[in-house]
């Protein structure tokens, strides 16, 4: 089961940053996908301007699974709106 911050990030990535949807599983890292740290901070740029929330440059890893970074994410969107909410 996938989640809407994952559907939005597999979005993304095929959309703006033109990965085959087909290589794209939540288990696949962004290295399987040949995707380094620099792609990195351009991906987080792109779902910053998405979501307008500041997220970390250090939200994602390499290393890190398509699902872990789109937790990771969400969790700071989840944080950022609960702090501006009354």
């Amino acid at each position: 089961m996938t989640t809407p911050m994952y559907d939005k990030l597999v979005d993304i990535l095929v959309d703006r940053f033109e990965v085959d949807r087909a290589e794209i599983t939540p288990e696949a890292t962004f290295e399987d996908l040949d995707m380094d740290s620099l792609f990195l901070v351009e991906l987080l740029v792109v779902v910053q301007t998405e979501t307008g929330v500041q997220i970390s440059e250090d939200t994602a890893t390499p290393r890190d699974t398509i699902a872990h970074a789109a937790e990771a994410i969400a969790a700071q969107v989840l944080e950022a709106t609960a702090a501006t909410t009354p």
